[in-house]
């Protein structure tokens, strides 16, 4: 599998993924990723210095991909996005490579890492929490993904 910064012909694939994850999850309803006005254009998105989008190809298929992008009015914060892989590839520790890779990035750029999540993504809950990730009683800042219910913040 590599790990790789995404490219424009990833962008069809990279939106497939994420619906094929949020409706595994019963996150394909308003209030989360599923409505995002920019999920099958990734690329173009994550072109600016502070934002990258990296994704996972195993045999020209992307299986998972993570992103870091700022967060909207909160200085030095950025925010995990859109990390989903494919059943196919969990528990392989490609999730913990793509990880470090977003983090290290973060950390050029800002002061914590901040992410949304929900509660039935256990192995997402503890993934976070296994990686210093500390759990929030609300959120941070009013987001259009209002249907999540997890949120947690990471020092960087």
């Amino acid at each position: 599998m590599l790990i790789r910064e995404i490219q424009e012909k990833d962008n069809e694939q990279v939106e497939s993924l994420i619906r094929t994850c949020l409706i595994e999850f019963g996150a394909n309803k308003p209030g989360c990723a599923w409505e995002d006005a920019n999920l099958g254009k990734f690329y173009q998105v994550y072109q600016n210095e502070k934002s990258k989008y990296w994704v996972v190809e195993d045999n020209n298929k992307i299986v998972a991909g993570c992103g870091i992008g700022p967060l909207a009015n909160a200085e030095n914060i950025c925010e995990l996005q859109k990390m989903y892989s494919l059943g196919e590839v969990r528990g392989t520790g490609i999730a913990n490579e793509l990880l470090k890779i977003s983090l290290e990035f973060a950390k050029k750029h800002y002061k914590k890492c901040y992410l949304e999540t929900f509660t039935n993504m256990v192995a997402a809950n503890k993934f976070y929490k296994r990686n210093e990730f500390i759990q929030l009683e609300k959120p941070i800042i009013e987001s259009e993904h209002y249907a999540c219910d997890v949120w947690y913040i990471k020092t960087l």
